[in-house]
């Protein structure tokens, strides 16, 4: 495999880069660059005509922009566009019967996963010998086929069709019980060993693509597992019919169960004594369960319990104010702050609990007058919290850092309103702040000499090579930097005079 021209895939993305010489650079383009080129906004329907032309596998990309057409693919010499604009369903529904012919399993694959697919071809691809293609369609098939498929004798095509969201209610709580529905025969195990057999979570073997765990004893019992657990996921599945995996040995069933919104208050009181914390975890996030049971798992042992039920929308606030110190909820809105109301908003700022009023602040919204209060709080936690909020004025964010320094130093560099001024005295704080560093590199309004000391963090330093406010200079000294992060964001920067960006295209 070539190595990778950092240059070019950085100028594939500049976006003042002439169009001209978008047509040079599409002329010489490899997979990588035409990732950057495909992701243009500029980009017109005659190049991205020529892009694919160049890098078939660039269609995929521009099918999903709306840049190709029907009329712009030749299928037979073309697959790959093809399968592209089918998947975005614009292709021709000749197309989709070509490509269920055609030999390559992974093309077969990929056209089973295409929506609208003509009924004729569905019935191809369901009836086809490769499993993969039947679990492919059986993924997004309509209700019909999603039932038919669920009678398909092999367990990885069950498992798909448990997965789909538009297989029947009925269909689904039939693959738990197996009322109504055949055997299944085979399974991806039993394909390719003799059994019994239990696949080694450690197997060596370089060709071996079996999941570790995978067994089978003649009942397929590691899929039939998966397919039963896909069924607990799917929120088409009707609750009676899983509500009975409350007590199953299997951990994972249990977990899968305890995620879902529809669970009566007697399950949810069962999972709420499970053995297993992440049981519980996702259980405390569910906004399924009552207060009473919120309650109960405020004082769960486990840390992840209550970090989990810190959000959880429905906690009440006085819980959530006794979470905030023990549940380690980090620098986060959680969805019961974010809908706090007016008098609610007003008693947190009020809390004497430093925590409580930290997860206020990370509202964006707050009243002018809570937004400063908290700016001034005394706790660095706080201001850390506030220092991102808009309208803070550059003497407060100033203040800020004269009472806390360092440690409130990148979140006020983050500020979206910081001044250029503010930003180089950042920059230039003694000690240096690697976060900052890097918060400023990003800032709309860095200047020069802010960027320029950004450059000698390792980390701020390819963040800074892409900011439009680097002298041009700077920038084209950048292109033979040895970090090729460096590079690629230099030759993607805007402020690249357009006579280097030139030179560095090759001519053909």
């Amino acid at each position: 495999m070539p190595p990778v021209n950092h240059v070019l895939c950085g100028l594939a993305a500049n976006t003042a880069l002439p169009s001209e010489l978008v047509d040079r650079l599409i002329a010489v383009a490899d997979a990588d660059i035409a990732t950057d080129l495909a992701g243009r906004s500029d980009l017109s329907h005659a190049q991205a005509v020529a892009l694919v032309s160049r890098v078939e596998e660039s269609a995929w990309q521009l099918a999903y922009e709306g840049r190709l057409t029907a009329a712009d693919i030749d299928p037979a010499a073309r697959p790959h566009a093809a399968l592209a604009l089918l998947h975005e369903g614009v292709g021709s529904p000749d197309w989709a019967r070509l490509l269920a012919a055609d030999p390559l399993v992974e093309r077969r694959e990929k056209l089973a996963a295409c929506p609208a697919l003509p009924r004729d071809v569905v019935e191809l691809l369901a009836a086809d010998s490769d499993v993969r293609v039947v679990a492919e369609l059986a993924l997004c098939a309509t209700p019909d086929v999603a039932a038919r498929l669920a009678r398909h004798q092999h367990a990885e095509v069950r498992r798909a069709v448990a997965a789909n969201e538009a297989t029947p209610s009925t269909v689904l709580a039939a693959l738990i019980s197996g009322e109504g529905l055949p055997a299944a025969r085979r399974c991806l195990v039993c394909d390719r060993e003799e059994t019994p057999f239990a696949h080694d979570p450690e197997c060596a073997r370089l060709d071996c693509d079996l999941l570790p765990g995978a067994s089978c004893d003649g009942s397929h019992e590691s899929t039939m597992h998966d397919v039963r657990q896909a069924v607990v996921r799917n929120p088409a599945t009707p609750t009676e019919a899983v509500i009975g995996f409350a007590d199953h040995p299997s951990t994972l069933l249990r977990w899968a169960l305890a995620a879902r919104p529809d669970l009566p208050s007697e399950v949810c009181g069962r999972l709420a004594v499970d053995g297993t914390p992440g049981v519980r975890a996702d259980l405390a996030e569910n906004p399924a369960i009552d207060e009473a049971l919120i309650r109960v798992l405020a004082g769960d042992h486990g840390h992840e319990v209550r970090r989990r039920l810190a959000h959880n929308p429905r906690v009440p606030l006085d819980v959530l104010t006794d979470l905030a110190d023990t549940a380690k909820i980090g620098a986060t809105l959680l969805p019961r702050i974010a809908a706090a109301s007016s008098m609610e908003v007003e008693e947190l700022a009020k809390s004497p609990n430093p925590a409580v009023r930290m997860l206020l602040a990370q509202r964006r919204d707050l009243p002018d007058g809570i937004r400063d209060a908290l700016a001034a709080d005394p706790d660095a936690k706080v201001v850390k919290s506030i220092a991102g909020h808009p309208g803070l004025s550059e003497a407060r964010l100033r203040t800020m850092v004269d009472r806390h320094g360092a440690r409130v130093l990148a979140k006020v560099a983050a500020n979206p309103d910081a001044t250029p001024a503010l930003l180089e005295d950042l920059a230039q704080h003694q000690p240096r702040v690697q976060k900052a560093l890097r918060e400023v590199a990003r800032h709309r309004n860095a200047t020069a000499p802010a960027l320029l000391a950004c450059l000698a963090d390792k980390r701020a330093r390819p963040i800074a090579a892409g900011h439009p406010a680097l002298p041009p200079p700077v920038i084209v000294e950048l292109l033979t930097d040895t970090d090729w992060q460096v590079v690629e964001a230099a030759a993607a920067n805007p402020s690249l005079p357009p006579v280097v960006m030139s030179d560095l295209i090759p001519q053909l």
